[in-house]
């Protein structure tokens, strides 16, 4: 659904067919229809595969795709997104990264969606992504290991592993399923409402079904960005609430909580109160459309009587995640125009399996990442 978004929006097919030509791989098809899911015109996205039941590690997609001297933004962004599922995916099975068997998502047509995605923006040239809150559904769903759950549990690891917002709808379909969330985690540097931009293009990449609740559709926007220096920025709320009578444990589960529940940023402030009393300012910046929702995390959370509401703008720097490899661990790197950030978290998680600092790895990372910079 995401590639066939993007080729809906504009990306030439035949282009999007010749980046994935350089695969070291044949015998798949990719070809697109025009459908119409809910009265919406849209573009399906067809990956036809010749093999059958062929599962492969993780490591074998990432030779794969390295093999393939693809576009160096390409490239990226297909091997952040399997290193994403390795790494969830072996948290789930408790198994190394490297080692792990993608079953479904091991499959030529999947490679052929996720590569595919990645040359469709490539050929569009956009350099950012955001994302907006993801939908899931009920019910459960077969796979290699079963039947599961929906959400799946690999969907909730990545949505859980990059903070981002979920908002679940009463429909009995796998509407987010690991391979486009993992897209997301991997591309997406912000989460919310769209972003300050000159919309260029838009485009809906439609799913098999056409469900009755809801259109089976996935929407993209492509644009220019508004400069961070100048024109109107994306409206934000500020909700804030001084607390004097909660612990500080209670302080950071509340922190965690607006953070979880969307929250663009979450902190607090130290400050002292009538009549000497120390205090915390509890403050979340928020989307316009959940502010209420937020409203009430606050409140349950710290059991504030009253919560401040400010209207800004916040005009958020482009900038992509990338992911580079230290001794076989998976580790992203954030990238804007002037610098370039290690995610700590994921420096903390290779440094405890490498048995090194989380220092040692983030130095590691960021001089990785400046080998493979033009």
């Amino acid at each position: 659904m995401a590639l066939g978004s993007l080729l809906d929006a504009g990306a030439d097919l035949d282009e999007v067919r010749a980046l994935l030509g350089r695969l070291p791989v044949g015998g798949w098809t990719l070809d697109a229809e025009p459908v119409l899911r809910g009265g919406i015109a849209g573009t399906r996205a067809v990956v036809g595969a010749d093999e059958d039941g062929t599962h492969r590690t993780a490591a074998d997609i990432a030779a794969i795709v390295t093999a393939a001297a693809l576009p160096a933004r390409v490239e990226a962004r297909a091997l952040a997104t399997f290193s994403l599922l390795a790494e969830v995916e072996g948290g789930i099975h408790r198994r190394p990264p490297g080692e792990v068997h993608l079953h479904e998502v091991g499959g030529l047509d999947a490679i052929v969606d996720v590569v595919g995605v990645c040359a469709a923006l490539e050929v569009l040239d956009v350099a950012t992504v955001a994302a907006s809150a993801v939908t899931t559904g009920t019910g459960t769903v077969r796979a290699a290991h079963g039947v599961l759950p929906v959400p799946a549990p690999a969907v909730v690891a990545l949505l859980a592993r990059a903070s981002a917002p979920i908002r679940g709808v009463d429909v009995d379909v796998e509407l987010a399923t690991p391979t486009g969330v993992a897209l997301l985690v991997a591309l997406a540097g912000t989460w919310g409402a769209l972003p300050a931009m000159r919309v260029g293009a838009t485009g809906f990449g439609a799913g098999t079904k056409d469900l009755v609740a809801l259109p089976n559709l996935v929407q993209v926007v492509v644009g220019e960005p508004a400069s961070p220096g100048g024109g109107a920025g994306q409206p934000v709320v500020l909700l804030e609430a001084n607390v004097d009578d909660v612990t500080g444990e209670a302080l950071a589960d509340a922190v965690a909580a607006l953070l979880a529940a969307g929250a663009h940023d979450a902190w607090l402030t130290p400050v002292v109160m009538k009549k000497g009393r120390p205090a915390h300012v509890v403050s979340a910046l928020v989307d316009v459309a959940v502010a209420d929702a937020l409203v009430e995390v606050l409140v349950t959370t710290t059991g504030t009587f009253g919560v401040r509401r400010s209207v800004l703008e916040r005009r958020p720097v482009p900038r992509t995640l990338e992911v580079v490899d230290v001794d076989g661990h998976p580790v992203r790197v954030k990238v804007g125009p002037h610098r370039a950030k290690v995610e700590h978290d994921d420096a903390v998680a290779a440094a405890a399996a490498l048995g090194r600092t989380a220092a040692e790895v983030t130095s590691r990372a960021e001089e990785a990442w400046r080998r493979r910079s033009p």
